[in-house]
């Protein structure tokens, strides 16, 4: 008799930090995506905020298998579809409505739908999500915010994201309810854009630590 598959393991799980990528040139993807491998955070998530975002996806998707890329700014059913096509193994939102969790819920892959209020926490958990992303997480209370809805709400984890840094991720990282943070300070644009994927794999490395 066959043995059932091992669970995937959550997004929440697989680092501390999970870059937030926006890249305008697709070309950049591949050795973008491995020095932020080499550097100890696998799960990549690249926002479609620009034309190159699919692109990006599908090259880290077929030429890094080490990395488990996702998309981020999923904002529509179309999102959900394009993305997964392109090779997309998680899916991020900054918010949802009925169709885009439906459609998220649908697509096989897991997924963060953003959150921002207790009651859209208290309405995920409803649907049975119980994983979630944070955001705006500076602007929206921070880690005071999330300290105070992890008492009521236990079962809810979530990936914050928005504003944080360096110096406020580990305080993020030490609450029981948060898994891991996102973040882009360890890809300035400078370095992006002379292409120096040594100091983003330093930065990514430093980044790794960030749970002390």
């Amino acid at each position: 008799m066959t043995s059932p598959a091992p669970a995937a393991p959550s997004v929440l799980d697989l680092a501390p930090v999970v870059p937030v990528v926006v890249l305008e040139d697709a070309a950049d993807a591949v050795p973008l995506a491995r020095a932020l491998v080499a550097g100890g955070l696998p799960a990549i998530e690249v926002t479609l905020r620009t034309a190159a975002a699919l692109d990006a996806i599908r090259a880290i998707s077929a030429e890094v298998p080490e990395a488990v890329v996702g998309a981020g700014t999923v904002i529509s059913v179309r999102n959900v579809e394009d993305s997964v096509a392109a090779g997309a193994r998680f899916l991020v939102s900054p918010g949802w409505t009925d169709a885009l969790l439906d459609a998220m819920k649908a697509s096989g892959v897991p997924f963060l739908p953003g959150v921002s209020t207790t009651s859209e926490v208290v309405a995920l958990l409803e649907r049975g999500v119980t994983e979630m992303k944070f955001f705006p997480a500076e602007a929206a209370g921070g880690t005071a915010y999330l300290k105070a809805l992890s008492a009521p709400l236990p079962q809810a984890r979530f990936c914050p994201t928005g504003g944080i840094t360096p110096a406020s991720a580990p305080a993020y990282l030490a609450l029981p309810n948060v898994g891991c943070v996102g973040g882009s300070w360890m890809l300035p644009g400078d370095a992006v854009a002379a292409k120096d994927w040594a100091r983003v794999e330093r930065l990514a490395r430093a980044a790794s630590e960030s749970r002390g």
